[in-house]
Order: C-alpha cells, then sequence, then structure tokens
C-alpha cells in the first residue's frame, strides 16, 4: 500500500542569523510524519548539510548548548 500525506516544514533565511553565511543561504526544517524527528537542511552558500535527529537528539543538543560549566 502507498500512502501519501503532506510534510511539515519551516524554512527561513540564514544571513539574518549568521553573518558567514551568503546572501542565499537557507536553513530547511521537516517534521517526519511519525512526530518523532526532523530532517535538517542547512545550505550556508558555503557548503550544504542535511541530516535527521530524533526529538531525544535535539532536547539534548538543546541541553548541551545551554550547559555552562561554571554553574
Amino acid at each position: 500500500m502507498i500512502e501519501t500525506y503532506k510534510r511539515q516544514a519551516s524554512f527561513a533565511s540564514l544571513k539574518e542569523y549568521c553573518h558567514h553565511s551568503k546572501a542565499d543561504a537557507f536553513m530547511e526544517v521537516t517534521e517526519w510524519h511519525n512526530g518523532e524527528g526532523y530532517d535538517i537542511l542547512i545550505n550556508s552558500g558555503h557548503n550544504v548539510q542535511h541530516f535527521s535527529m530524533t526529538l531525544g537528539e535535539m532536547q539534548l543538543l538543546q541541553v548541551l548548548t545551554n550547559y555552562r560549566s561554571d554553574k
């Protein structure tokens, strides 16, 4: 059986957030159909990165980026 569905995605220009990126750089985040993670596409103009993360991986990434060892 073949199933079709619409994908939920968010897209934004990267230039407003990263001065290293080129004018046409962007980021797109697409939610998995099962709701358990995301596909991330980053085109900085210099290179293209595409990777997937589960919700747990994204949560730990947020914890680690907000962690300070001097607490």
